[in-house]
């Protein structure tokens, strides 16, 4: 049984941990990760012709880390193209960046089989070499990016879950005035 000294501590920790995420964070409520890099060394893109940050600077962009073997990604996919479903005529663009973990979903044939299997109709950039993840830091599949229409990292997540507040800051970020 915790003791009221224990259980105080734990409430003033997770205070200050709230107050220390709310203290680096915009008015809006999402926290200015930094401007987005590009995508760098794509072998292949698939739905699409080559896209740019440039070309979709205005837009809320949200950049997909996945794998078709992964299955933490395979399970997050469903929301991911309801969101490029949802959102494409408000302003949001998913661009998928398919970086395998492993040497057989290097094949652009078994991204494509698995891009159809799992209703994948938003561009999708091989990254065969790791460019844009190494651009990105990025260590996890699945991860998230989502950058608004200045170009800038606003909302990142790793692995499954919190759709909810992904999709919360999808709808913050295309409601901004003045992104287009």
């Amino acid at each position: 049984m915790a003791s009221s000294f224990d259980t105080n501590r734990r409430a003033f920790l997770a205070a200050l941990g709230t107050l220390a995420f709310t203290a680096h964070a915009a008015p809006d409520g999402l926290h200015d990760w930094g401007a987005a890099p590009d995508f760098r060394g794509i072998a292949q893109w698939f739905n699409s012709p080559a896209l740019s940050l440039a070309q979709l600077r205005g837009q809320v962009v949200l950049v997909d880390f996945w794998t078709f073997a992964c299955i933490n990604c395979l399970r997050t996919l469903p929301h991911v193209n309801r969101w490029a479903a949802a959102y494409r005529d408000q302003g949001l663009v998913v661009v998928g960046v398919h970086t395998p973990e492993f040497a057989f979903e290097r094949s652009p044939a078994s991204v494509q089989t698995a891009m159809r299997r799992h209703g994948v109709k938003h561009p999708v950039a091989l990254d065969n070499d790791y460019a844009t993840w190494k651009a990105y830091a990025n260590q996890y599949w699945p991860a998230h990016y989502l950058i608004d229409g200045l170009g800038r990292i606003r909302y990142r997540h790793f692995g499954e879950g919190n759709y909810e507040r992904t999709e919360a800051a999808i709808r913050t970020l295309l409601a901004r005035p003045g992104r287009a």
